[in-house]
């Protein structure tokens, strides 16, 4: 909150004058991975949120950017537009930020959430926010006063939000619940899915669209009757997205496929971005034409949605599959689940957790220039073939609790054996 307004103006004039060198060329700005996409109402704006802890206000029409936003002391999580053109970031700080374009501080700081918020949502009015969080609560905040109220229920963490044309709001959570929620009164209506919830998005007529960890979309009415399921995927939906019309959805893995259906007829069109690439974020223009998607190298680019070609740069030049020279190893193939959120490398671009360059014989918590929780700094772990194993054995939230690593096991002993020795040969220095 101490950078000055000199250093804030020359941050924006040295990203738009490196982004403006090639009109039609990816996005780049950023320093990490590309968390959350929102397009602006009328269409002239994007806003990405980053791991790299800020977020970027952009100029669709001369692709520049205009705005960096810095206040999040972690990763941004969720972004998005009001009616009146100021911008919501929020994070995995737990908190909730409120800009007005063109000034250097949020207008408004909204706090209440204990964890990381991955999802935000505006009421069809634009009266209300909702937030849905890690703390495994949503909430509902005034955009007029900031005051909120806690909706509870659901019972791990909340991944996505979303309101219905009439209103309702929609939660889904890694606890297979979708919960359809009627204000005012607070009260919900709960359907219980197959498979744990990642994303949440509704479709201009009410149709809600669900992304979860098998890799299918799942379609359901206004009022909760499931109506078909999309394969989109071998690898969890980690975001997902609805065309303005209404015809597209677009849902990006966690392997770093987007796939592109067609939600009337309910098939898979195409996947335009390849493997090796996670795609963490997801926008359609208004156009319903051309999609945006955000990678973990850090830059924003366009494809045209019915041809599934990019539009005025090519992936020629992204990295090609990080796990190529492993072609063929098991242990390469446990740990690509891992790869959208670690490098193997410290050359590499940072993604959402720490590089394991250099991983075994080191502390928890102790990677420099890493943000770790209080929680992870304070444990006697030093990471081994058996510490890495038995995280994966009985999970993240209790092996290592208050991690901000979603929660993941590997069931079999063979598999997390390959995965220790592959870390071995592959993260030594």
């Amino acid at each position: 909150m101490n950078r000055s307004p000199l250093c804030t103006r020359v941050a924006v004039a040295l990203l738009i004058i490196f982004a403006a060198s090639s009109v039609q060329a990816d996005l780049v700005g950023h320093g990490g991975p590309i968390r959350a996409l929102a397009v602006s109402p009328d269409g002239n704006s994007l806003l990405s949120g980053s791991f790299d802890t800020a977020a970027i206000r952009w100029s669709l029409e001369t692709e520049t950017a205009r705005q960096v936003l810095r206040y999040h002391a972690d990763g941004i999580n969720a972004v998005a537009f009001l009616k009146d053109g100021r911008m919501i970031t929020a994070g995995a700080d737990a908190r909730i930020a409120v800009w007005t374009p063109g000034r250097p501080e949020p207008d408004r700081v909204l706090e209440g959430h204990l964890a990381p918020i991955m999802a935000l949502a505006v009421s069809p009015d634009g009266a209300l926010l909702a937030s849905g969080s890690w703390d495994r609560t949503v909430r509902l905040w005034s955009l007029a006063d900031g005051t909120s109220r806690v909706l509870e229920g659901h019972t791990q963490n909340v991944n996505g939000v979303a309101f219905l044309p009439d209103g309702r709001l929609v939660s889904v959570g890694y606890d297979l619940a979708l919960r359809i929620w009627r204000l005012p009164d607070g009260q919900p209506d709960t359907v219980t899915l197959s498979a744990p919830l990642n994303a949440v998005a509704v479709a201009p007529d009410g149709e809600i669209v669900t992304g979860a960890v098998d890799g299918k979309l799942r379609m359901l009415t206004k009022d909760g009757k499931v109506g078909g399921e999309v394969a989109a995927g071998p690898a969890p939906v980690v975001a997902l997205t609805v065309s303005a019309d209404g015809m597209l959805i677009a849902a990006a893995g966690v392997n770093g496929t987007v796939a592109i259906v067609d939600r009337k007829s309910r098939n898979l069109l195409r996947t335009p971005v390849g493997p090796g690439l996670p795609v963490w974020s997801v926008a359609f223009l208004p156009d319903s034409e051309t999609l945006l998607t955000g990678g973990a190298d850090g830059r924003i680019r366009r494809w045209d949605a019915r041809t599934g070609t990019p539009v005025g740069s090519t992936p020629a030049g992204s990295p090609s599959d990080p796990l190529a020279a492993y072609a063929g190893d098991h242990g390469a193939d446990v740990f690509r689940a891992c790869v959208a959120c670690h490098t193997l490398s410290d050359k590499e671009v940072q993604r959402a957790g720490p590089t394991l360059s250099g991983l075994y014989g080191r502390r928890i918590g102790s990677l420099p220039g890493y943000r770790f929780s209080d929680a992870l700094k304070t444990m006697d772990i030093v990471w081994t073939p058996e510490t890495v194993a038995r995280l994966f054995e009985i999970g993240p939230n209790a092996y290592t609790p208050g991690t901000k690593m979603p929660e993941q096991r590997i069931g079999s002993p063979e598999d997390r054996r390959a995965l220790t020795d592959f870390l071995g040969r592959a993260t030594s220095r």
